[in-house]
């Protein structure tokens, strides 16, 4: 196939793509903002329980108070409760989720050694609002013996991140891109929105579910989308630079958080700062790929003509001219008929196990699915398990987007220079190197291992950005959003897995490190054996990628003609005997 040469004859990235490409990417920042809205929409306060009566006076060690909400930003949980005092003369002691009433006590002190009735809390909490005014913990106190409940909602959003990626990368390949991508917008913002008049728990969690499955669809099928829109000259800067807009998100994420400390005006706002798209996103065309893909030529020419004519350009491309050699002159006849497809035909119903149909493949695959994994892995556990900076929550949240855009740009210049595949092996090694040496690093020397961490970090965010155009290459058209959707599900497995990884600290506080680093470094190994597709065409049929890589060099050549002169001399040899 030859669908490549529309780039060269209209540009790589003119006038045409490039409005598509950032309209595109714009909407991407929403699914940057649904996947880390939960950091504050679940965030707890500190508590302590409620109880009956008037407080009138409040001890918390040598401070003293006649209001909560004056000592609960000083309370640390775990320490010693609260001791108040109502105006029916009762002394309590009050802890998060237990109070207990001192009995016959003599004076009004913060240390008491006589008989305590304890309690549980009957369900009632006193919130400190001096950070967080109200989020769906204090809304629906869900604290204490319901705590669990809020601590599902993100696991609970990765699932459907997960389920999302499959699907609908699946259908794309079936039914198109745009229509996924119009489809998964409108959902975002419906979705969006519904979410902040949920009204109770339940409903909260199912309609986050659904936002994450349309979150999901859209991140995996826009990155085929704007790979099948830019050529090979910039389709490295493209694709990287579509998380760089998720950081984006993030960002967004802490500036809206910072500014709104009501969880549903934060969620409104949230769902409609990208509404926009909505207003053109109907405009988008398919690619040019999928419509030669599904022999829609007369369409494929439309779109060509569209882009030479927006693009102030001349278009001397004829459609049946980006077909297979074989089947060029069969739909220039097509064309010639006015007929727009060709005639009906049964067409291979293609799945997951496509990816698999050859031993080559399947090897392919499996270290793909593995790049994805241990890209989402490492960056959770380099997250979580990392030294505590402190501070501003919204500022260390705003940061830890602002990060992540150096690497893509250090990525996207190693890509183009050096190649996919020798960049993503050694920033796999690297990453498995620095968890090593973290490892060994005396505990004394926090600044060391924080820089060590922010390298493997940095390291893993380069092929975590990379593997989602590295796997559009590797695969062809007609299962490509496939490829990249099963591998956004291994990418959420491993986001899954992750925060249990780091709970094995309390075994062994270096052993997330150790089990990160010797994955990183098996998985780097292995992608050195993937076949390099810098400055390749995309390949359409199974066939195609199954041969990416096995192009003979002119060591191998040469040494193959030598071969054949020696066997034709042996021929005429025996010929003559």
């Amino acid at each position: 196939m030859t669908v490549e040469r529309v780039f060269d004859e209209l540009g790589h990235f003119k006038r045409f793509q490039a409005c598509l490409y950032f309209a595109a990417v714009f909407q991407a920042i929403a699914c940057g903002i649904h996947y880390l809205a939960s950091v504050f929409l679940v965030d707890t306060p500190n508590f302590v329980c409620s109880i009956p009566g008037n407080i009138t006076d409040i001890l918390y060690g040598n401070v003293t108070a006649s209001s909560l909400e004056d000592v609960l930003p000083l309370f640390k949980p775990g320490n010693r409760p609260l001791v108040v005092r109502t105006a029916e003369g009762e002394q309590w002691e009050l802890s998060r989720c237990r109070c207990a009433l001192r009995v016959n006590p003599v004076g009004f002190t913060y240390d008491f050694d006589g008989n305590k009735t304890v309690k549980a809390c009957s369900g009632s909490f006193v919130y400190d609002h001096s950070e967080i005014y109200q989020s769906i913990v204090t809304d629906w106190d869900l604290v204490c013996d319901r705590e669990w409940l809020a601590k599902l909602c993100q696991p609970t959003f990765m699932l459907g991140v997960l389920i999302g990626a499959l699907v609908f990368g699946d259908i794309a390949d079936r039914v198109g891109r745009v229509r996924i991508l119009m489809f998964t917008s409108l959902c975002q913002f419906v979705l969006g929105v519904s979410v902040a008049f949920s009204g109770n728990y339940y409903f909260f969690v199912v309609l986050r579910f659904l936002l994450a499955t349309v979150s999901s669809g859209y991140l995996v099928v826009v990155f085929v989308y704007v790979t099948e829109f830019t050529g090979i000259k910039v389709r490295t800067w493209t694709s990287m630079h579509v998380h760089a807009a998720f950081a984006v998100g993030i960002m967004v994420v802490a500036l809206t958080g910072y500014l709104v400390r009501v969880w549903w005006i934060y969620q409104i706002i949230l769902s409609t700062c990208t509404s926009p798209f909505l207003l053109f996103c109907w405009k988008f065309p398919e690619t040019p790929f999928y419509l030669i893909a599904k022999g829609r030529y007369k369409e494929t020419q439309t779109l060509l003509d569209s882009i030479a004519r927006f693009n102030g350009l001349e278009c001397r491309l004829k459609a049946e001219e980006l077909m297979e050699p074989e089947k060029s002159q069969n739909g220039r006849a097509l064309l010639e008929q006015g007929a727009e497809q060709r005639p009906p035909q049964p067409e291979k119903k293609l799945s997951i196990m496509d990816l698999f149909g050859t031993w080559r493949m399947a090897g392919r695959t499996c270290t793909v699915w593995a790049i994805w994994f241990i890209g989402s892995l490492g960056y959770y556990v380099f997250s979580l398990g990392s030294v505590n900076l402190g501070g501003n929550q919204y500022i260390n949240l705003f940061l830890a987007g602002a990060v992540e855009i150096p690497s893509y740009l250090v990525g996207c210049f190693a890509m183009d220079k050096i190649g996919r595949k020798k960049t993503c092996a050694p920033a796999l090694l690297l990453a498995g190197v620095a968890c090593m040496l973290i490892i060994v690093v005396p505990g004394d020397i926090e600044a060391l291992a924080i820089a060590l961490c922010m390298i493997g970090k940095f390291a893993i965010a380069i092929a975590f950005g990379l593997i989602y155009l590295y796997t559009c290459e590797l695969y062809p058209t007609i299962i490509r959003s496939l490829a990249v959707g099963s591998g956004s599900m291994m990418c959420r497995v491993g986001s899954v897995v992750a925060p249990f990884c780091v709970y094995l600290a309390d075994v062994w506080i270096y052993l997330p490190q150790l089990i990160v680093g010797v994955l990183a470094f098996i998985i780097g190994v292995l992608t050195m054996m993937l076949p390099e597709t810098l400055g390749k065409p995309l390949t359409t049929t199974l066939e195609e990628a199954a041969s990416l890589g096995r192009e003979p060099s002119k060591k191998t050549s040469a040494l193959g003609s030598k071969d054949a002169e020696d066997r034709l001399e042996l021929n005429q040899h025996g010929a003559k005997a």
